[in-house]
């Protein structure tokens, strides 16, 4: 599923190959990096490179380093290019990337790595070795058809929006309103208090995170759940339920260790059938997340990083009695909003 460029700035359309450009803004954590384009059937290898300048001579560093193969197994080789001098590859085997077919790569810069992600799908991370903030410049070379490149600035830090580009009708191209953190010197199970903007360490770090919503729950109300799933993470859970009878009206639960992304409901002190079908695994340990959780008439709708999920038919009827948000499991939570 491509992601729309609606939301991103600064776009380039059909650059000439090799490109090599200035970045207009401090890659600061946040910042999105979005590349569309097609493999011609004759390509061996191409690559995106994320610079400390343009130098040719003396070559300049190369931060970030992404070069997708194909000429023996396909592979994405990673590394970086400091003081003229490689560093160790990382490699990684499981690539999206076919000969004569568009693909589409989001780069998200973090605070300690970059996260990749191809086609709506998370592909690997990279640890930083040289700080971002001496990247400015963007180099593509290789055998590689580019039909945009576009660039979203807005930093995790600093804005309570989506950092990523969403899908035309999807639930999370949905303008934010409202951001929600702990309020001080309240327990594990508290109410939510506004802030404009949420810096990463306002929440508790201790789960469970238990917290009433602003308005209970009905159609066109958004929940919105930032969080770095831990490097050796199982799972975690995110539930709706309704304060007064316990039930619990959306169990929604990603099984890392067998890749699964279960659903239930558990009402009147039972679980009922589980729901595991899904197009795609989203989460990754040590990956970034935003999921958008969408109330519907009919349903509940999941987004994570801009990509529709699934869909879950309401089993739990009465809508207006879902007021409480829990969050528990393998998980760093960074941001809760609803509105």
């Amino acid at each position: 599923m491509m992601l729309s460029l609606n939301n991103l700035q600064n776009v380039i359309y059909n650059p000439v190959i090799p490109y090599v450009g200035t970045i207009p803004e401090q890659l600061e954590p946040g910042t999105l990096i979005v590349i569309r384009g097609h493999v011609p059937c004759d390509s061996d290898r191409f690559q995106v490179d994320l610079q400390c300048g343009s130098s040719v001579k003396p070559r300049a560093d190369v931060a970030f380093h992404f070069n997708p193969r194909f000429k023996w197994s396909d592979c994405i080789v990673c590394n970086t290019l400091k003081n003229e001098k490689w560093g160790w590859e990382e490699i990684t085997y499981d690539t999206p990337f076919k000969k004569e077919k568009s693909f589409e790569i989001v780069i998200m810069v973090l605070k300690d790595k970059f996260q990749v992600a191809v086609n709506g799908k998370h592909i690997l991370l990279y640890a930083h070795r040289i700080s971002p903030e001496k990247i400015d410049t963007l180099g593509i070379y290789g055998k590689v058809n580019i039909h945009s490149v576009g660039f979203s600035f807005s930093s995790v830090q600093k804005s309570g929006t989506s950092q990523f580009p969403s899908n035309r009708g999807d639930i999370s191209k949905i303008v934010p309103r409202t951001v929600y953190t702990k309020s001080k010197g309240s327990t594990a199970s508290h109410s939510l208090t506004c802030a404009k903007i949420l810096p990463t360490n306002c929440l508790s770090k201790t789960l469970p995170f238990v917290a009433r919503l602003n308005s209970s729950m009905g159609p066109g109300r958004t929940v919105v759940i930032k969080g770095e799933v831990n490097t050796n993470a199982k799972g975690f859970n995110v539930d709706l339920i309704s304060g007064k009878s316990k039930d619990i009206a959306l169990h929604l639960n990603p099984r890392l260790n067998i890749k699964a992304f279960v659903r239930n409901s558990f009402l009147h002190e039972s679980w009922g059938e589980e729901e595991r079908n899904i197009t795609c695994f989203p989460f990754s340990p040590g990956m970034y997340f935003e999921m958008i959780i969408y109330c519907d008439v009919r349903e509940f709708k999941v987004a994570v990083n801009g990509v529709h999920s699934l869909e879950y038919k309401h089993r739990f009827k009465e809508l207006s009695n879902i007021d409480t948000l829990e969050i528990d499991g393998d998980i760093h939570l960074l941001e809760v909003r609803s509105w």
